[in-house]
């Protein structure tokens, strides 16, 4: 639980202008996400995050609705969704001074993912 709480406060930046009382329902979302539909995550560089998604038009779907509302309330980050070949990823990128909230992120994705 501890670590629950740690990544948590982590992953949502003060830099961020998401009601505070939505903040954990974005957060469910992306855990979500993150545990029904990422088969592969990696680390190009410290600024970029890439998740391999289960390829599927439901899950294109959703990473995009879910980057545009995030985009919409941290606008530093930078997502990519990239369909090619049969197969879907969604690149997070942040500037440097935000590296420590996507370590938060990929952190959760790496739990989420372990676990489903």
């Amino acid at each position: 639980m501890t670590q629950d709480i740690a990544l948590d406060q982590e992953w949502v930046p003060s830099a961020c202008t998401l009601p505070t009382a939505e903040q954990p329902l974005r957060v469910a979302e992306f855990d979500g996400l993150f545990a029904e539909a990422v088969q592969a995550l990696s680390r190009p560089d410290r600024t970029r995050l890439r998740l391999e998604l289960i390829f599927s038009p439901e899950n294109a779907a959703r990473a995009a609705e879910l980057a545009a509302r995030e985009n919409g309330c941290c606008s530093f980050f930078t997502f990519t969704l990239t369909i090619a070949d049969g197969s879907l990823a969604l690149e997070i990128r942040v500037p440097p001074e935000q590296v420590g909230v996507l370590d938060a992120l990929q952190a959760r994705a790496s739990a989420s993912t372990a676990s489903a």
